[in-house]
């Protein structure tokens, strides 16, 4: 594998998995709805696509047999009856695009490796999720990933290998929630959320970015947890930030109903619980290296 197509490469985790495939000699296309973004280096080069439109520049396929998708509008924004809407279809639309441009035009695109969410399986405070398990969330975030996943799987009706990676709590020093969630502990104010006895099945972003690599350089398919060995609860995810920060916690914990307040329907994502395994993609020769929570703490926040 010499080139790569991946879509959101300029986000968070995209951003991650590029280091990754050029620290390992792999060229990379990427797919961008803005063209202020587009850049035409050796080794990075990028193609604009509009998913609205079914508009999308088919030179991006050239060279390619494998794709990364990563595309889709962030969940940690109010959830109103349309930006809900918006969320769903900037996972199933592209996805089409995709589908349909590689079957249009008889492309041959051998793996396909998707971001899922472990936001699919059910709220739980003593379960412990692999990927066989066969319930689904009712929750918006169960929906968004039904939905997703689907869109995903008719890749293998055109013999393309699929791979979904169902991502937990990414831990990164750039974004996502671990700043957010830093924020107050910083300032004296942090303290766990409800009972703080939620699971939070986090993994750190380099360990993920390598991951999505690992799963292209091994033909992996099928799906897979991305997540690290050793989720923690919400209370011990806040202790161990405050430690790393050398910041107590002095505060009460937040109550449910304040933050449902402040945030709406998407204070779920602070509340549900889901203990997610790790050892299936241990078994296929993966090596994580942040194991547990303090050693990867101390190293982002270092």
């Amino acid at each position: 594998m010499k080139k790569i197509l991946i879509t959101g490469a300029t986000g968070l985790i995209g951003q991650e998995i590029v280091k990754v495939c050029h620290d390992q000699d792999i060229g990379v296309h990427y797919l961008t709805t803005s063209k202020n973004k587009l850049s035409s280096k050796a080794n990075y080069k990028g193609f604009y696509w509009n998913p609205t439109t079914s508009e999308i520049d088919i030179r991006c396929f050239e060279g390619v047999d494998k794709i990364i998708n990563l595309v889709g509008a962030t969940i940690s924004k109010r959830w109103t009856d349309s930006y809900k809407e918006e969320i769903i279809l900037s996972r199933t639309r592209t996805a089409k695009l995709l589908y349909d441009t590689i079957k249009s035009n008889n492309l041959s695109i051998k793996q396909l490796i998707s971001a899922s969410a472990i936001g699919v399986y059910p709220d739980s405070l003593t379960n412990y999720y692999d990927e066989d398990e066969p319930l689904t969330s009712d929750s918006f975030l169960g929906q968004v990933v039904q939905k997703w996943e689907a869109a995903i799987d008719e890749f293998s009706s055109l013999n393309i290998q699929v791979a979904k990676i169902r991502i937990g709590l990414v831990l990164s020093e750039k974004g996502g929630a671990l700043p957010e969630m830093a924020k107050p502990i910083r300032f004296g104010a942090g303290a766990p959320f409800g009972s703080g006895d939620q699971w939070q099945s986090w993994i750190h972003i380099k360990d993920l970015a390598q991951l999505f690599v690992f799963a292209a350089t091994n033909n992996l398919e099928g799906v897979y947890n991305g997540v690290a060995p050793n989720p923690v609860t919400n209370t011990e995810l806040t202790k161990s930030i405050a430690k790393v920060l050398h910041k107590p916690l002095i505060l009460p914990k937040i109550p449910k109903v304040a933050m449902k307040i402040v945030l709406g329907e998407m204070h779920i994502l602070l509340f549900e619980s889901q203990r997610v395994s790790a050892s299936k993609i241990e078994e296929e020769g993966f090596l994580f290296t942040y194991h547990h929570i303090e050693p990867a703490l101390l190293d982002l926040f270092s």
